[in-house]
């Protein structure tokens, strides 16, 4: 449901007649690419120093990050307008909340998580 509204946020940045342009979605790129670096930490399972995983929580903090930064630059650089920039800023929160939830409640193994 989470997972839903965030791309319905996503969709109005782009879709609304006020601001009518669909630069906002880009953002779904990094979607797909956020947990590429931890699935393939995970499937490289060299554990001897603990090196992989956490160039891989690099890699991944910096592709949550740029999503972040994409809509503030291109708002600042006048491609779209603030209220476009805003609804894809919560459209992005939205989505890495429920990415969050789905990774704590069904990946992690401690159940007492939740």
């Amino acid at each position: 449901m989470l997972g839903s509204i965030g791309t319905t946020m996503i969709l109005l940045a782009c879709a609304l007649p006020t601001y009518n342009v669909w630069w906002p979605l880009f953002v779904v790129i990094f979607y797909i690419l956020c947990p590429v670096p931890t699935m393939i930490a995970k499937r490289i399972q060299d554990g001897d120093d603990g090196v992989r995983p956490n160039n891989a929580m690099f890699a991944t903090i910096g592709i949550v990050l740029s999503s972040f930064a994409l809509p503030i630059v291109l708002a600042r650089a006048g491609v779209i307008q603030w209220g476009a920039g805003i609804l894809t800023l919560a459209g992005n929160a939205v989505a890495y909340t429920s990415l969050l939830a789905y990774h704590f409640g069904f990946e992690s193994g401690d159940p007492s998580m939740w």
